[in-house]
């Protein structure tokens, strides 16, 4: 029940060949192990209709594909490198951990151990000092533009997950999507430093419209609650001991198989797992089942080079992602 299927190649055909030392940095064990985390934070093990039947998307596919357009962009091995690593201490089930941990509103706590995994990998440090890099100039992705920038901006972080999103809920195809890709340039944004921007405006409403539909994914009742739950057994299990907090730096399905050799914690999983739908009248909620949750909500605004912001030229998109970020989320939400 808890295996996961091989996963599907990246969604876009790339302009660059990967370079040969990319693929030895990807077989650590430090990289591997994310072949076991997923990109939808534990969500995609309920029966919420939105998540059931989702195909695999891992951390590590994530991060692959992340580094490959910062080489495409940029054609840097430090700038590539520390797009790689950015996830590689990504707890299982990601960020339902940060609900976990209480910071889901900036959801940062999972880049807390990335600076302490690479450097106490003989295997990524011999590597590093084979192509004349140190640790220092991959340790944080930050640090790098094109690798990743403040939100609304477009980064190669961003991009890569929006564009897997898309093909996953299907709302694009692969087609649309190479489209998406294909129409991308680097140019300065409104403060001077070099943004992934599309060379046309037609394209990047295309996009826009695409990612902001999976912004509402990520926020929706079903999302929230489901993280907030799982959040909630996890934190059950640790403190009864059924879990050490160690054990959520390994894989989904090691934490998975340690909460079901529990009576209590396998019932709650398999509760859990049972999840189908929400329910929005008081007579069917439960008050022991009733959250109010806030998160974090991920938007992007699409610069279109030499023209500007999209939401400054079109409307349409200016109009939808205002509701978007306006929508309250101080109301209770319960699942069954």
């Amino acid at each position: 029940m808890c295996e996961r299927t091989p996963e599907k190649g990246p969604p876009i055909s790339f302009r660059r060949e990967a370079p040969p030392w990319l693929e030895e940095f990807c077989r650590t064990p430090e990289m591997q192990r994310l072949k076991d985390v997923g990109m939808n934070c534990g969500c995609e093990y309920t029966a919420f209709p939105r998540f059931r039947g989702l195909e695999p998307f891992s951390r590590y596919r994530h991060s692959v594909g992340t580094a490959r357009i910062v080489w495409d962009f940029t054609g840097e091995a430090a700038q590539t490198i520390a797009a790689l690593f950015h996830d590689i201490a990504t707890p299982a089930f990601a960020h339902s951990v940060d609900f976990l941990r209480g910071d889901h509103l900036r959801q940062e706590a999972t880049e807390e151990g990335t600076a302490k995994t690479i450097r106490n990998s003989r295997e990524i440090m011999d590597l590093l000092s084979r192509i004349g890099l140190s640790a220092d100039e991959v340790l944080d992705y930050h640090r790098y533009p094109i690798a990743d920038n403040d939100a609304p901006r477009l980064s190669a972080d961003r991009l890569e997950y929006s564009l897997g999103n898309m093909e996953n809920y299907g709302f694009c195809s692969r087609q649309e999507l190479q489209s998406y890709y294909d129409a991308l340039i680097v140019s300065d944004n409104e403060d001077g430093v070099p943004e992934l921007s599309f060379s046309d405006r037609d394209t990047a409403l295309a996009f826009g419209m695409g990612a902001l539909r999976c912004s509402g994914v990520y926020v929706s009742d079903e999302d929230r609650y489901a993280m907030q739950m799982l959040a909630e057994l996890l934190g059950d299990s640790i403190q009864r001991g059924v879990l050490r907090e160690e054990d959520l730096d390994t894989t989904e399905p090691r934490v998975i198989a340690c909460l079901q050799r529990d009576q209590n914690s396998a019932a709650d999983w398999e509760r859990f797992r049972a999840l189908s739908r929400m329910v929005t009248q008081a007579s069917e909620a439960p008050q022991r089942l009733r959250r109010v949750i806030p998160a974090k909500k991920r938007v992007i605004d699409p610069l279109i080079a030499g023209k500007g912001r999209l939401s400054r030229l079109e409307a349409r998109f200016a109009g939808e992602l205002d509701a978007f970020l306006k929508k309250g989320q101080d109301h209770w939400i319960c699942g069954l």
